[in-house]
Protein backbone atom coordinates (compact mmCIF):
# COMPACT_ATOMS: atom_id res chain seq x y z
CA UNK A 1 0.00 0.00 0.00
CA UNK A 2 1.13 3.73 -0.67
CA UNK A 3 2.87 5.61 1.92
CA UNK A 4 0.70 8.92 3.90
CA UNK A 5 1.99 11.69 2.29
CA UNK A 6 1.81 15.30 2.45
CA UNK A 7 -0.55 15.14 -1.23
CA UNK A 8 -2.97 13.56 1.11
CA UNK A 9 -2.92 15.33 4.10
CA UNK A 10 -3.18 18.28 2.02
CA UNK A 11 -6.20 16.21 -0.01
CA UNK A 12 -7.80 15.31 3.71
CA UNK A 13 -7.69 19.02 4.59
CA UNK A 14 -9.07 20.62 1.35
CA UNK A 15 -11.78 17.75 1.39
CA UNK A 16 -13.00 18.22 5.24
CA UNK A 17 -13.28 22.37 4.26
CA UNK A 18 -17.09 22.37 2.81
CA UNK A 19 -17.69 20.54 6.26
CA UNK A 20 -16.75 22.63 8.87
CA UNK A 21 -18.35 25.19 6.78
CA UNK A 22 -21.31 23.36 6.79
CA UNK A 23 -21.00 23.37 10.84
CA UNK A 24 -20.27 26.82 11.04
CA UNK A 25 -22.96 28.31 8.85
CA UNK A 26 -25.82 25.40 9.85
CA UNK A 27 -27.29 27.35 12.96
CA UNK A 28 -28.02 30.26 10.70
CA UNK A 29 -28.98 28.39 7.57
CA UNK A 30 -32.64 29.58 6.94
CA UNK A 31 -35.75 26.41 6.75
CA UNK A 32 -35.87 26.46 2.92
CA UNK A 33 -32.34 26.56 0.76
CA UNK A 34 -31.70 26.19 -3.24
CA UNK A 35 -30.71 23.01 -3.77
CA UNK A 36 -30.45 23.14 -8.00
CA UNK A 37 -29.87 26.68 -10.26
CA UNK A 38 -31.04 27.46 -13.93
CA UNK A 39 -28.84 28.56 -16.50
CA UNK A 40 -29.13 32.06 -15.19
CA UNK A 41 -27.44 31.26 -12.38
CA UNK A 42 -30.48 31.60 -10.02
CA UNK A 43 -31.64 29.07 -8.11
CA UNK A 44 -35.05 27.39 -9.32
CA UNK A 45 -35.62 24.40 -6.63
CA UNK A 46 -35.38 24.37 -3.27
CA UNK A 47 -35.47 22.03 -0.24
CA UNK A 48 -34.95 21.27 3.03
CA UNK A 49 -31.31 22.11 4.97
CA UNK A 50 -30.94 18.93 5.98
CA UNK A 51 -31.39 17.72 2.57
CA UNK A 52 -28.52 20.08 2.07
CA UNK A 53 -26.09 18.24 4.42
CA UNK A 54 -27.19 15.09 2.79
CA UNK A 55 -26.18 16.63 -0.42
CA UNK A 56 -22.63 17.43 0.57
CA UNK A 57 -22.39 14.41 2.64
CA UNK A 58 -22.79 12.71 -0.92
CA UNK A 59 -20.46 15.11 -2.11
CA UNK A 60 -17.38 14.59 -0.13
CA UNK A 61 -18.38 10.55 -0.06
CA UNK A 62 -17.44 10.63 -3.93
CA UNK A 63 -14.71 12.57 -3.59
CA UNK A 64 -12.93 9.98 -1.16
CA UNK A 65 -13.98 7.54 -3.73
CA UNK A 66 -12.35 9.57 -6.42
CA UNK A 67 -9.13 10.22 -4.66
CA UNK A 68 -8.40 6.77 -3.53
CA UNK A 69 -9.35 5.23 -7.11
CA UNK A 70 -6.42 7.85 -8.64
CA UNK A 71 -4.46 7.54 -6.09
CA UNK A 72 -4.14 3.82 -6.08
CA UNK A 73 -4.62 3.58 -10.32
CA UNK A 74 -1.11 2.31 -10.82
CA UNK A 75 -1.45 -0.98 -8.75
CA UNK A 76 -4.98 -1.76 -10.57
CA UNK A 77 -3.89 -1.02 -14.29
CA UNK A 78 -4.07 -3.78 -16.06
CA UNK A 79 -1.70 -1.85 -18.87
CA UNK A 80 0.95 -1.59 -16.02
CA UNK A 81 1.86 1.39 -16.90
CA UNK A 82 0.09 3.87 -15.04
CA UNK A 83 3.03 3.72 -12.16
CA UNK A 84 5.36 5.43 -14.20
CA UNK A 85 3.44 8.81 -13.26
CA UNK A 86 2.48 7.56 -10.08
CA UNK A 87 2.62 11.31 -8.68
CA UNK A 88 1.12 12.79 -11.77
CA UNK A 89 -2.07 10.66 -10.97
CA UNK A 90 -1.87 11.25 -7.08
CA UNK A 91 -1.55 15.85 -8.39
CA UNK A 92 -4.45 14.82 -10.60
CA UNK A 93 -6.47 13.57 -7.83
CA UNK A 94 -5.36 16.53 -5.39
CA UNK A 95 -6.77 18.60 -8.36
CA UNK A 96 -10.61 16.92 -8.92
CA UNK A 97 -10.36 16.81 -4.31
CA UNK A 98 -9.51 20.46 -4.46
CA UNK A 99 -12.42 21.58 -7.24
CA UNK A 100 -15.18 19.18 -5.55
CA UNK A 101 -14.79 21.15 -2.16
CA UNK A 102 -15.01 24.25 -4.29
CA UNK A 103 -18.15 23.00 -5.68
CA UNK A 104 -19.56 22.47 -1.94
CA UNK A 105 -18.46 26.01 -0.65
CA UNK A 106 -20.00 27.19 -3.73
CA UNK A 107 -23.41 25.34 -2.94
CA UNK A 108 -23.40 26.59 0.81
CA UNK A 109 -22.50 30.41 -0.07
CA UNK A 110 -25.59 30.15 -2.65
CA UNK A 111 -27.72 29.05 0.90
CA UNK A 112 -26.69 32.19 3.02
CA UNK A 113 -25.75 34.83 0.43
CA UNK A 114 -29.48 34.87 -1.72
CA UNK A 115 -28.09 37.79 -4.36
CA UNK A 116 -25.16 34.91 -5.64
CA UNK A 117 -25.30 33.99 -9.25
CA UNK A 118 -23.74 30.30 -8.90
CA UNK A 119 -22.92 30.42 -12.35
CA UNK A 120 -20.64 34.02 -11.62
CA UNK A 121 -18.26 31.79 -9.35
CA UNK A 122 -18.77 27.83 -10.66
CA UNK A 123 -17.77 27.95 -14.25
CA UNK A 124 -14.67 30.03 -13.89
CA UNK A 125 -13.57 27.64 -11.33
CA UNK A 126 -14.08 24.85 -13.39
CA UNK A 127 -12.13 27.06 -16.26
CA UNK A 128 -9.47 27.22 -13.59
CA UNK A 129 -10.09 23.15 -13.20
CA UNK A 130 -9.58 22.27 -16.96
CA UNK A 131 -6.08 24.45 -16.83
CA UNK A 132 -4.89 22.69 -14.09
CA UNK A 133 -5.85 19.11 -15.56
CA UNK A 134 -4.40 20.59 -18.87
CA UNK A 135 -0.95 21.63 -17.23
CA UNK A 136 -0.38 17.72 -16.27
CA UNK A 137 -2.42 16.00 -19.37
CA UNK A 138 0.94 15.59 -21.39
CA UNK A 139 2.50 13.46 -18.23
CA UNK A 140 -0.03 11.00 -17.87
CA UNK A 141 0.55 7.95 -19.12
CA UNK A 142 -1.49 5.15 -20.61
CA UNK A 143 -4.01 3.93 -18.39
CA UNK A 144 -7.43 2.78 -18.77
CA UNK A 145 -9.28 5.25 -15.91
CA UNK A 146 -7.75 8.94 -16.62
CA UNK A 147 -7.28 10.24 -19.91
CA UNK A 148 -8.28 10.73 -23.31
CA UNK A 149 -9.27 7.23 -23.60
CA UNK A 150 -10.12 5.70 -27.10
CA UNK A 151 -9.17 2.91 -28.54
CA UNK A 152 -6.83 4.51 -30.69
CA UNK A 153 -5.29 5.73 -28.03
CA UNK A 154 -5.33 2.87 -26.00
CA UNK A 155 -3.79 0.52 -28.55
CA UNK A 156 -1.50 3.11 -29.66
CA UNK A 157 1.31 4.72 -27.32
CA UNK A 158 2.49 7.00 -29.52
CA UNK A 159 -1.50 8.14 -30.43
CA UNK A 160 -1.69 8.49 -26.79
CA UNK A 161 1.20 10.66 -26.56
CA UNK A 162 0.64 12.59 -29.16
CA UNK A 163 -2.98 13.12 -28.28
CA UNK A 164 -2.72 14.20 -24.80
CA UNK A 165 0.15 16.61 -25.59
CA UNK A 166 -2.39 18.15 -27.79
CA UNK A 167 -4.74 17.93 -25.44
CA UNK A 168 -2.38 19.24 -22.42
CA UNK A 169 -2.37 22.54 -24.57
CA UNK A 170 -5.77 22.84 -25.62
CA UNK A 171 -6.87 22.32 -21.96
CA UNK A 172 -4.54 24.66 -20.33
CA UNK A 173 -5.44 27.68 -22.76
CA UNK A 174 -8.99 26.51 -23.28
CA UNK A 175 -9.43 26.68 -19.13
CA UNK A 176 -7.53 30.09 -19.36
CA UNK A 177 -9.89 31.32 -22.18
CA UNK A 178 -13.48 29.95 -20.84
CA UNK A 179 -12.47 31.55 -16.88
CA UNK A 180 -11.59 35.01 -18.27
CA UNK A 181 -14.86 34.64 -20.35
CA UNK A 182 -17.30 33.56 -17.72
CA UNK A 183 -16.62 35.82 -15.51
CA UNK A 184 -17.01 38.70 -18.12
CA UNK A 185 -19.92 37.51 -19.87
CA UNK A 186 -23.53 37.90 -18.21
CA UNK A 187 -24.67 34.90 -16.69
CA UNK A 188 -27.07 33.28 -19.63
CA UNK A 189 -24.36 33.88 -22.45
CA UNK A 190 -21.44 32.62 -20.04
CA UNK A 191 -23.48 29.49 -19.66
CA UNK A 192 -23.79 28.89 -23.21
CA UNK A 193 -20.35 29.48 -23.82
CA UNK A 194 -19.44 26.99 -21.09
CA UNK A 195 -21.14 24.58 -22.66
CA UNK A 196 -19.66 25.32 -26.13
CA UNK A 197 -16.16 25.09 -25.04
CA UNK A 198 -16.16 22.25 -23.08
CA UNK A 199 -17.86 20.11 -26.09
CA UNK A 200 -14.89 21.30 -28.09
CA UNK A 201 -12.64 20.56 -25.25
CA UNK A 202 -13.89 16.86 -24.84
CA UNK A 203 -14.48 16.43 -28.88
CA UNK A 204 -11.27 17.72 -30.51
CA UNK A 205 -8.81 14.89 -28.76
CA UNK A 206 -11.18 12.49 -29.42
CA UNK A 207 -11.03 13.46 -33.16
CA UNK A 208 -7.37 14.15 -33.31
CA UNK A 209 -6.84 10.50 -32.26
CA UNK A 210 -8.75 8.83 -35.01
CA UNK A 211 -7.30 10.87 -38.14
CA UNK A 212 -3.98 10.01 -36.42
CA UNK A 213 -5.06 6.29 -36.13
CA UNK A 214 -6.47 6.80 -39.86
CA UNK A 215 -2.92 8.41 -40.93
CA UNK A 216 -0.90 5.78 -39.46
CA UNK A 217 -2.98 2.47 -39.97
CA UNK A 218 -0.73 -0.18 -41.51
CA UNK A 219 -2.55 -0.85 -44.78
Amino acid sequence: MKKFNTLDAAAIAIWLLPAAYLAYIYPNLPLSVPLHFGIDGKPDGFGDKNDLVKMIAILMITVVGLYLLLKFLPAIDPKKTASIGAGVFQKLALTVVTFMSVLGIIVLLAATHKGLKINNVLLPAIGVMFAFIGNLMNNIKPNYFAGIRTPWTLEDPENWRVTHRLASKLWFFGGIGLTILTLLLPAVASFIVFMSAVAVLALVPVVYSFIYFKKHQVK
